[in-house]
């Protein structure tokens, strides 16, 4: 009667039925890459341990829905350091090669609109071991009151290394030990970088010249190997030292080679000479060769500092350093400086006047100025002053004084610029001095040109016209302080005063200045006016789009508003239905355009409103339909899947229905199971009378899918009149993972995550996951299953690789999760919990070794002791094992496989459970897939009437 009762309530309403929408929560970071160590520190944050160069893999597992979207970012050692300016928003991190400076705090944030984001957090320590560096250094000093000198040497050995490294130093491959010697000292020094220990060998001895061995360890870190440097001590040991062939300072035409020699003349043993160069690298068209550095055909861009080094590793490196210098000159300008003294602003006679001439070169200060006088030279005289470098002007700068000028005075006059006995071009600029030939500049804007105005991308002319002898540049800038040019730049200058402006936009818009250079000209007060850019643009509408659900019969207004628009009037807005003009009253230009209708099955489509103005039309957007919303996935199910019998499963699929009461009543789903793009099952979900409500789970069991292959399911929501779009997801088989909270589960192996199981890292080799469609076709064929113990090509199981480069003995060592007895209570009179442990295994080869399964109990030390042991050649067939286990402690179940004496000895294990209670006997587990029937018909498998009854017991929970 329970039974009918329990088939009716599913018949009437098959749906789970829990509040749905929630904000992230339960953030977890879990790792899949090469981790040395994992573990939790004093304030519960995790540390994950790397090797350098290893592959980083995390991941943020959340629950949450709608389903966040997961963002990870980075500091770089500390919560205070600020995250970097890049984020990656997907699930997984993963970085290949990591290296130690993306060390650090990793956060995981996830946020789907709900309340407020989770967040979790990681470090990363990377670990990695430098090779050593070994350096000498040694001191004579005197000792007074005595006829000897006292000779010290001081080996330094200095390494990068993360975790702190160990230190030993060996004299001839012999250890030494301080304690034994008195004429040595170790000791770490203060103020080093890095990790560093000093070997000094005080008051040097016949036996102290041997060869040092300094040897690095991180104890065998991430499998990091210990590392050493070897240096060779003798009497000739000496310091590097070096000369250069040339000068500090290289001064070279463009085009020319350049070539330095660093010749080394001391230094034992036989220093190495490199070269650098600061700022950057070397050059493309440098060439090094031994202690040489040739440059060929210097351009500008090969100017520098570059530096010589010459290493071997005693005393300090010896370095030099060279300028080279390329001679460059442009920009040659000039400024006609009224007698300043008079606050005058043109030349008048009988008053002082100053030329200047400067042009921009390297290097400065070799620059030679030449003044001409109607092209004949210019020499100092009491009406005539030539000045080298001006102290009034910028640095640099040429000028000739004319003292009182006089009609004499009014000629041509030229300054030549050149480098002496180079080949760089000489630069001449000429100044015309008359009466009639220098007056002051006049700057003016037409009236029309005050205010310019310009259509978005199009283009635009601002004018300063400029009047004046001689007539100077003018100069454009920003009024608005920190705003740049168009271009870039904070000036611009334009030498006819006309500023051209191309692909215009809006933030252009604004004021501009414009004024007259203080250069090729008269040096007096600079003129200076303003032109105001105004950008046209269309209208800026809201919305841009907006996809409208009603249902039938009910009245729709569609609004498009005006944000912003320049011109600000709007001169015409239309509406359009599917591209068809839509007939209405003469629209109010003043009024918000808005579009009123009764939606039914005739009007449903795409609408338009088109806003116009004098620059241009805008346009708002609508999907109107009375089609309902898509449904939303929950992709946090617990235990979504159920073991059927045949290898089948079943899956447990929800979704939440967006907006349901935004159109007509949704009497049901349609849904499509398809695998390998083809369709596998079709189904209609009926609702009856129930309705689907805001953010209220619904639930629908797949049943039937095989294990372990994944399925694609599309999802829509059917109302009388329409229906919804398809919504696809991917369901994929996963075992359903209950370890160590509830042990009632058979551990197929499908899953990657092998219902956490790991790999035992004192091992030598791993258990290896496989099925048939991933064997290697040339493996061993006399050994090793064929599929897994269900038969399926699909199915995984756990085995261990005999061939090379596995040797007799080799151990494999596959861990169980963590079994945590103490949560449980054992019979009563019984201070212990009885548990099966079961398992299929295959042992078929002829050099089969042994598969050992083994009890580790955690305590104060672990002891590992054998509960069950094969060897040999077994048979091709699968076959099963269990036995009882009463633990002590918590306990993990161990599969160890060792390799026999050739490759024809794969072992493979399969369908492992561990559970709570005594072994049944065989006919008694062979009957859990039982069909049960009902008034004369065949009913539902048992595993399925336990999926039915589970999900009522939700939904009445929920409820």
């Amino acid at each position: 009667m329970e039974l009918f009762w329990i088939l009716l309530f599913s018949t009437i309403y098959p749906f789970a039925r829990c509040q749905g929408v929630y904000a992230p929560a339960n953030a977890q970071i879990v790792h899949s890459g090469a981790a040395c160590n994992v573990k939790d520190d004093n304030i519960s944050e995790r540390i994950y341990t790397i090797k350098e160069g290893d592959t980083l893999v995390l991941q943020c597992i959340v629950k949450g829905h709608p389903r966040p979207q997961v963002r990870w970012t980075k500091t770089a050692g500390s919560a205070s350091d600020k995250f970097q300016e890049t984020s990656i928003y997907n699930e997984t991190l993963r970085i290949e090669g990591i290296q130690r400076v993306q060390g650090g705090r990793y956060y995981c944030k996830a946020d789907n609109g709900v309340g407020v984001a989770a967040i979790k957090s990681i470090r990363v320590d990377v670990q990695y071991l430098d090779t050593p560096v070994l350096t000498v250094h040694q001191t004579i000093s005197d000792v007074r009151g005595s006829y000897y000198q006292e000779k010290t040497v001081f080996l330094r050995c200095t390494v990068n290394s993360n975790p702190p490294a160990r230190f030993i130093w060996k004299r001839a491959n012999v250890l030494i030990e301080q304690s034994k010697d008195n004429g040595v000292d170790i000791y770490e020094p203060l103020y080093t970088q890095g990790e560093t220990k000093v070997l000094k060998l005080k008051n040097l001895r016949t036996k102290d010249f041997a060869d040092y061995t300094c040897q690095v360890s991180v104890r065998n870190v991430c499998n990091i190997e210990d590392k050493s440097v070897t240096f060779r001590l003798t009497n000739s040991t000496s310091p590097p030292m070096i000369r250069l062939s040339v000068n500090d300072t290289v001064v070279a035409d463009p085009g020319q080679d350049v070539v330095i020699t660093c010749e080394v003349t001391a230094g034992f043993p036989l220093p190495t000479v490199t070269w650098s160069r600061y700022p950057g690298p070397l050059p493309l068209n440098a060439k090094v060769r031994g202690p040489q550095l040739i440059l060929r055909g210097v351009t500008p861009t090969d100017a520098g500092f570059y530096n010589c080094t010459a290493v071997n590793n005693v005393g300090n490196p010896a370095r030099k350093n060279i300028n080279v210098v390329v001679r460059t000159m442009s920009n040659l300008t000039f400024q006609i400086t009224p007698d300043s003294n008079k606050d005058s602003e043109s030349i008048q006679m009988g008053r002082d006047l100053k030329l200047s001439c400067h042009v921009d070169a390297n290097p400065q200060d070799k620059v030679n100025y030449t003044w001409y006088k109607n092209g004949a030279l210019v020499f100092n005289t009491d009406s005539l002053i030539l000045l080298r470098s001006d102290p009034d002007m910028a640095p640099g700068t040429s000028s000739l004084e004319i003292v009182d000028l006089k009609f004499r005075d009014l000629a041509t006059y030229s300054c030549v610029a050149n480098f002496p006995g180079s080949s760089v071009p000489e630069l001449r600029v000429d100044v015309n001095i008359s009466q009639n030939s220098v007056s002051p500049p006049i700057l003016m804007v037409h009236p029309s040109g005050q205010v310019v105005s310009a259509r978005e991308g199009g283009t635009a002319e601002l004018v300063c016209l400029v009047d004046g002898k001689p007539r100077p540049p003018i100069l454009w800038s920003r009024v608005e302080k920190d705003l740049l040019m168009p271009s870039g730049k904070a000036v611009v200058e334009t030498p006819d005063g006309r500023l051209r402006l191309r692909n215009i936009s809006r933030d252009m818009m604004g004021a501009y200045r414009c004024q007259t250079a203080p250069y090729n000209g008269l040096n007096i007060k600079r003129r200076e006016l303003q032109v105001q850019l105004n950008v046209q643009y269309p209208p800026i509408l809201d919305p841009v789009f907006q996809d409208t659900r009603a249902k039938n019969s009910q009245m729709v207004t569609l609004r498009c508003s005006v944000l912003r628009a320049n011109p600000p009037r709007i001169t015409d807005f239309r509406w359009y239905r599917n591209g068809e003009f839509v007939r209405m009253p003469m629209p109010d230009l003043k009024e918000t355009p808005q579009l009123r209708f009764k939606l039914d099955l005739t009007n449903n489509g795409s609408y338009e409103c088109r806003v116009s103005n004098s620059a241009g039309t805008s346009t708002c957007r609508f999907q109107v339909s009375a089609q309902p919303y898509e449904v939303e996935f929950y992709f946090d199910t617990p235990n979504p899947v159920r073991i059927l019998k045949g290898n089948n499963y079943s899956y447990n699929l929800q979704w939440t229905q967006k907006n349901p009461e935004a159109t007509d009543r949704i009497i049901g789903y349609s849904i499509h199971v398809l695998k390998n793009k083809q369709k596998f099952m079709s189904d209609h979900i009926e609702l009856k009378d129930k309705e689907p409500e805001n953010g209220v789970l619904l639930s629908y069991a797949i049943p039937d899918l095989r294990i372990p292959l994944s399925y694609e399911v599309r999802l829509a929501a059917i109302t009388m009149w329409s229906k919804g779009e398809y919504v696809s997801r991917i369901i994929q088989y996963s075992e359903p993972y209950t370890y160590p909270r509830s042990t009632d589960h058979v551990c197929g192996f499908e899953d990657e995550r092998i219902c956490g199981f790991s790999q035992d890292r004192s091992d030598v080799f791993d258990w290896t996951r496989q099925n048939h469609l991933t064997q290697n076709p040339k493996r061993s064929a006399n050994t090793g299953p064929e599929t897994d113990r269900s038969g399926t090509k699909e199915g995984y199981y756990m085995y261990i690789e005999a061939s090379r480069p596995r040797v007799p003995g080799d151990k494999a060592r596959l861990l169980s999760p963590l079994f945590n007895v103490t949560t449980v209570r054992g019979p009563k009179g019984s201070g212990r919990v009885p548990y099966c442990v079961s398992f299929f295994y295959h042992m078929k080869g002829k050099h089969i070794g042994t598969l050992n399964v083994l009890l580790k109990v955690r305590s104060i030390a672990s002891v590992d002791s054998m509960l069950w042991t094969k060897s040999g050649h077994q048979g091709p067939d699968w076959k099963k094992a269990y036995f009882d286990i009463s633990p002590s402690g918590p306990f993990q179940i161990v599969f160890e496989g060792i390799r026999g004496k050739s490759f024809e000895g794969d072992i493979a294990i399969d369908d492992v459970s561990i559970t709570i209670g005594k072994c049944k006997q065989q006919n008694t587990m062979a009957s859990a897939g039982k069909t049960v029937l009902i008034g004369g018909s065949q009913a539902l498998p048992l595993a399925r009437w336990m999926t039915i009854i589970l999900s009522c017991v939700v939904a009445l929970f929920c409820r």
